[in-house]
């Protein structure tokens, strides 16, 4: 059966372009500081120079891997998947170590190559594959530990490297699986463990061990029986109570108070018909003061001097060190802010040129936007990536397959953590651990890979299989 060929999403395809020119031009005024040499040649030397030969290696990338007919990709996806694995192992043994990180490949004459972004590419395509004949069968706990494998793999072997950030995107296809019909209640249980955990970093664990009591017992108290309402008026005081005993220093005592309290309540439901929503608040309770004491343990006593402080800029700005780990977070909001409305214009930001923010050209680059474009020009990258990422969904909704489908929502995912976790880092809403801006920040193997990546959604588009 002959398949139609639709031809390219002009608007994708734009979408993309639009953001590696604006990518280029921010390289370019980064580097620019007092100018380029005049030689072709020797300007191909520089920062933008370099980027430019990548841009259109992507370019041609792109073509090649346009021609290329959609259905190898799904033939291919497993065999694409296990090559982005051994490349992975190999560079832990062969690659290059860059601040720490074992992550790189080096050829030489300042080409490199980082293993973890094809994977990305590999990890998408596996997934979608394996989704595409088992997604039915994510209500069995056998098939969703298989697909959670698929990206849990490739997350094992970055963070031998070590590297924190790249693994941290792979953590987007969890929307993919919730797309697929993963438990909702999963989600919600790991965003409450997750925000125990980074709370219990910087705050004392009683704290936090009592802060879940209160929660523990609001939720008895609602079950309580209808005469016994006024209930909800001594979790207000109980609250109020627990807000002194740690003010003035009680905290051991409050906190095992709250403890028995919850447990008597505990016991109270036990007997009755309510009994499972008893033993899941305890146990949630239980879960969670671990979870707790071991986030303050493993801050205090495992963390690296270094990874105390960037937590520190994140979560307590205030005591972390401004000449050290809050620098380029101070720096960064502060070229961001001197933007303004309309910015100071194209080559012409001081704090840019005079490279006042560490890692502006890969990590940063988001400042150099706000500071030479203003609130204008960052509105108008935001928007750009919004769009781009709207489109590949409606892409992902129009497919036939299953596959092609999965894989929209794939790329998707994997853009979207990249965009919400480097714009949040530059502002300090997410901690700093060095995730590229796709399309725009210094990068070879992030550029080809991401624009791969789209070249084989729209090939899987146009021919719609």
């Amino acid at each position: 059966m002959t398949v139609k060929d639709r031809g390219i999403d002009w608007m994708t395809f734009s979408l993309y372009l639009a953001l590696v020119a604006i990518g280029w031009a921010m390289i370019y005024t980064v580097g620019y500081k007092s100018g380029y040499p005049d030689n072709f040649l020797d300007f191909l030397g520089t920062t933008a120079g370099r980027q430019l030969i990548w841009v259109g290696i992507s370019l041609a990338g792109f073509f090649i891997t346009y021609s290329i007919e959609a259905i190898f990709w799904r033939n291919f996806a497993n065999i694409i998947y296990t090559a982005s694995l051994v490349l992975l192992v190999l560079v832990l043994i062969f690659g290059k170590t860059i601040k720490g990180a074992t992550s790189w490949f080096d050829f030489g004459g300042g080409m490199s190559f980082q293993p973890s972004e094809f994977a990305k590419f590999g990890t998408a395509l596996a997934l979608s594959s394996y989704l595409g004949n088992y997604s039915k069968g994510l209500k069995s706990w056998k098939h969703r530990f298989y697909a959670l494998s698929f990206f849990m793999a490739p997350v094992a072997l970055i963070m031998l490297q070590p590297d924190a950030g790249s693994s941290l995107v792979f953590m987007g296809f969890f929307i993919v699986l919730y797309r697929e019909g993963f438990p909702g209640w999963v989600f919600v249980a790991g965003f409450l463990l997750g925000s125990i955990l980074v709370a219990g970093l910087v705050n004392p664990p009683l704290a936090i061990v009592s802060i879940i009591a209160l929660a523990g017992l609001a939720v008895y108290f609602r079950n309580m029986p209808s005469r016994h309402r006024w209930w909800a008026l001594a979790l207000v005081t109980l609250s109020v109570a627990a807000y002194f005993g740690f003010k003035y220093g009680y905290a051991l005592y409050t906190s095992l108070a709250l403890t028995a309290l919850l447990l008597g309540f505990f016991l109270y439901h036990w007997g009755g018909r309510q009994r499972g929503m008893a033993v899941l608040v305890l146990f949630s309770f239980m879960l969670g003061s671990m979870v707790a004491f071991f986030a303050n343990f493993a801050f205090n006593n495992v963390f690296a001097p270094h990874q105390q402080e960037r937590i520190l800029v994140w979560l307590k700005p205030n005591e972390a060190d401004p000449q050290g780990a809050a620098y380029n977070l101070n720096h960064s909001k502060m070229a961001i802010g001197s933007g303004g409305l309309t910015g100071k214009g194209f080559l012409k930001g001081n704090l840019t040129q005079g490279n006042f923010v560490p890692e502006q050209i890969t990590d940063f680059i988001f400042c150099a936007i706000g500071e030479e474009q203003g609130f204008l020009g960052v509105m108008v990258v935001i928007t750009l990536y919004i769009l781009l990422l709207g489109r590949i969904i409606v892409i992902g909704e129009r497919q036939r397959s299953d596959f092609a489908r999965l894989y929209a929502y794939g790329v998707a995912s994997i853009l979207f953590v990249h965009f919400f976790v480097n714009i949040g880092m530059t502002m300090g809403l997410v901690p700093t651990i060095g995730i590229p801006l796709p399309f725009l920040s210094k990068g070879g193997s992030s550029l080809l890979i991401f624009t791969i990546m789209i070249a084989v959604l729209l090939k899987l588009d146009a021919r719609r299989i």
